[in-house]
């Protein structure tokens, strides 16, 4: 009697027993690795506004040069301001065979990085801009999305396209990819230039003995 009590006890015990689920976030390393520049995206896939307002908030936590904190962001999600955009915007341009993004696989949604009216650019501004584009993009795989930063754009054009007063810096296309990358490590000497072939896009970048100064 006592001994099948105990066993009911302990099975009472094991089955209230709350199963505790770890999550492993990504590493940086991780992160650094997926975080690719991306020029073709899925279309089925698209970005809420949600989503690129969850990218932007990075900036909010982020270091900026004297505190500042000049930089703006204009929102853009599928449909005809997006359109614009990409008629506004050149993607690969170390790429000569082909003109991207490829047809149907067009970027849909973007983060116009611009300066506060009234500021000036200035080194400082240029520093925060590159750490700013930077966390976005981590933030943004690191919800499943991947990015590009795009500085060859026709600025008076762009402005026109989405209304905008603010000077932009940068444009930053958000989306699912649909890319496949691989990073090759060369030496100083060795060409810098990224290509593709049979369908993958290859990144060269120089190994660490050669970054270190000695």
């Amino acid at each position: 009697m006592a001994d099948n009590y105990l066993e009911k006890k302990y099975e009472e015990f094991k089955n209230s027993k709350k199963v505790v689920v770890k999550r492993t976030n990504p590493s940086l390393d991780t992160l650094l690795i997926k975080n690719r520049s991306t020029r073709g995206y899925l279309k089925e896939h698209v970005v809420r506004v949600d989503e690129l307002e969850k990218i932007v908030r990075v900036n909010t936590q982020i270091a900026s040069g004297r505190n500042q904190q000049v930089l703006r962001f204009r929102l853009v999600t599928k449909g005809v301001e997006a359109e614009k955009v990409v008629g506004c915007v050149r993607m690969g341009s170390a790429l000569k065979d082909i003109t991207l993004p490829l047809p149907g696989t067009e970027p849909e949604a973007f983060i116009v990085a611009c300066l506060q009216k009234g500021k000036e650019e200035d080194r400082i501004v240029d520093v925060d801009l590159g750490i700013s584009l930077q966390s976005m993009l981590l933030k943004a795989v690191e919800m499943g999305l991947n990015g590009l930063v795009i500085m060859a754009f026709n600025k008076e054009k762009l402005k026109d396209a989405i209304m905008l007063e603010n000077e932009p810096l940068a444009v930053l296309a958000i989306g699912k990819g649909i890319e496949k990358f691989q990073l090759l490590q060369i030496s100083e000497g060795d060409d810098h230039t990224y290509y593709r072939k049979e369908g993958i896009h290859y990144i060269p970048k120089v190994k660490l003995e050669d970054l270190l100064i000695h």
